[in-house]
């Protein structure tokens, strides 16, 4: 069976991103396996294709950012609003992640925008070093949401940045993120911690942080 998926317009001042994602985060299907063989249990296939609180405030800080002449990284992208966002702003991004129906969506949702493609790599944060090079801004949202993650997450997204670089993280307040500043501040960042006034885009309170690293 296939699963059922929602659309949705989201609002940025004037500009509009039109974004298909799933239903709800109780879709499942993975017929060939794909998912399995990559160590995706059947409760944590549908989160990549839901667009959460985290990921909305990613999206509008960007908006809001000025990311001109940047050449940027999306880590853990999941349904790619942001990436979306910046697609159709004509901004340098590329997308990753790791979920075999990321790359899938992430292009659908160009093509309900009229946008071109994103480029997009599949990859997981233990991988061996991609070639898809070094950045001046890496971003993500709700990334560290488990122990093990926090390590290779720092050193995944430090091997792809420029020596002078930045980047942005939204945390909704997992209890992880000192740490992971702990190890990014070894490769010579410094941290700006900004806690978001309560979007009007969102119906709960928001009550993460936005991580901004520079060097």
């Amino acid at each position: 069976m296939a699963v059922r998926v929602r659309y949705d317009t989201h609002e940025f001042d004037k500009v509009d991103i039109h974004l298909r994602s799933l239903r709800s985060n109780q879709e499942f299907e993975d017929d060939k396996g794909e998912a399995e063989a990559l160590g995706i249990s059947s409760a944590s296939w549908p989160l990549f294709g839901i667009v959460w609180p985290s990921g909305q405030v990613l999206a509008h800080h960007l908006f809001q950012t000025d990311y001109k002449g940047k050449r940027i990284l999306e880590v853990g992208c999941g349904i790619g609003l942001t990436s979306v966002l910046l697609n159709h702003l004509e901004a340098d991004i590329t997308a990753t992640d790791y979920h075999p129906q990321a790359e899938a969506f992430m292009q659908c949702n160009t093509d309900l925008n009229d946008d071109s493609k994103v480029p997009f790599v599949r990859t997981g944060w233990a991988d061996a070093v991609t070639d898809i090079g070094k950045f001046d801004l890496v971003i993500g949202s709700d990334l560290l949401y488990e122990d093990e993650h926090v390590g290779l997450l720092a050193q995944f997204i430090c091997q792809h940045c420029k020596p002078e670089s930045q980047i942005i993280l939204v945390d909704p307040g997992r209890g992880r993120h000192a740490r992971f500043s702990k190890l990014v501040a070894k490769e010579g960042f410094n941290l700006k911690q900004v806690k978001p006034e309560q979007p009007g885009y969102l119906e709960n309170p928001f009550k993460g942080v936005i991580l901004n690293y520079s060097r």
